[in-house]
């Protein structure tokens, strides 16, 4: 089995920053994809940003782009999500999440393995 650990989360005023991570542990994968998910009370888990492994590929919600920057550790098999300028509409329960089909998608339906979430709230 695998398993996902986020942390990073917290409380930060709007324009501040937080870095997420996301440690993963157990059967490893020649070529997946890893992505961050977030679900705000009230509404659907949305894509965030995600990571194709091998490549470095990347995507991101239209919400976030030039905010918000996925990474990878190869070495430490550990996912970042460096988030900058902060809103309260970030304000969320953040996911990250494991692909094993390498498509990239935002559909969180076609991804295999999940963390147990870690709250961000930011303060208007």
């Amino acid at each position: 089995q695998v398993q996902l650990v986020e942390s990073g989360g917290g409380l930060v005023q709007a324009g501040g920053s937080l870095r997420l991570s996301c440690a993963t542990s157990g059967r490893t994968f020649s070529s997946y994809v890893m992505g961050w998910f977030r679900q705000a009370p009230g509404k659907e888990r949305e894509f965030v940003a995600g990571i194709r492994w091998s490549g470095g590929y990347t995507r991101y919600a239209d919400s976030v782009k030039g905010r918000f920057t996925i990474s990878r550790d190869s070495a430490n098999n550990t996912v970042y999500l460096q988030m900058n300028n902060l809103k309260p509409e970030d304000t969320a329960v953040y996911y990250c999440a494991l692909e094993l089909s390498s498509l990239l998608t935002t559909n969180r339906y076609e991804y295999d393995y999940w963390g147990q979430g870690t709250q961000v709230t930011v303060s208007s």
